[in-house]
C-alpha cells in the first residue's frame, strides 16, 4: 500500500477516535496495523485469532469494538464471506466496491457501479443525511445455480 494512503487512513482513524473522545491505545494501534497488512476478507474472530496465535494480549471484545471504528473511518468496508457473520476487507486494496453473493453456491462477485453510488449520494442529499459508510450486498442465485 502506498505510504500516503496508509498515512491518510491512519489520520482518519485517529480523527474519529478524537471525535469520540477515545484514545489510540496500544490495542487499537495493533488492530489497525494488522488490518493494514491483510489482503483477504476477514471477520472479527479470525482477526482475534491472529493476535492470540502471536501471543498478543488483545481481547476479542476490543477487536469487536474497534472494527466499527475502522469501518466508520473508511479504513475497511463490510464485505462478503462464508456464513452469516460480518466480514470486512481493507478499502485500500481495490478501492470501494460492492458484492453480489449467490445464496446457493456462495460465489461472490465484486462490482463497482457509479450509477448506484450517485443514487446513494442523491438520496442522502435529499434527506439531509451525511453518509459515513455503506454496505451494499445483493443476494440471489448465479447463472450456474439457476
Amino acid at each position: 500500500m502506498e505510504t500516503a494512503t496508509l498515512k491518510n487512513q491512519a489520520s482518519r482513524f485517529q480523527e474519529l477516535l478524537e471525535q469520540r473522545g477515545l484514545k489510540c491505545t496500544y490495542e487499537r494501534k495493533q488492530i489497525f496495523d494488522e488490518v493494514m497488512h491483510l489482503r483477504e476478507h476477514f471477520d472479527a474472530d479470525s482477526l482475534y485469532e491472529r493476535f492470540k496465535k502471536r501471543g498478543l494480549r488483545i481481547s476479542r471484545d476490543t477487536v469487536y469494538r474497534t472494527l466499527p471504528l475502522l469501518l466508520e473511518s473508511g479504513v475497511v468496508q463490510k464485505s462478503a464471506g462464508a456464513g452469516h457473520r460480518d466480514f470486512f476487507e481493507r478499502i485500500g486494496i481495490k478501492g470501494h466496491h460492492d458484492h453480489i453473493i449467490c445464496v446457493k453456491c456462495g460465489k461472490i462477485i465484486e462490482f463497482q457501479c457509479e450509477d448506484i453510488e450517485k443514487l446513494q449520494d442523491k438520496v442522502c442529499n435529499d434527506y439531509g443525511f451525511k453518509l459515513s459508510f455503506h454496505d451494499h450486498r445483493l443476494f440471489g442465485t448465479c447463472k450456474e445455480c439457476q
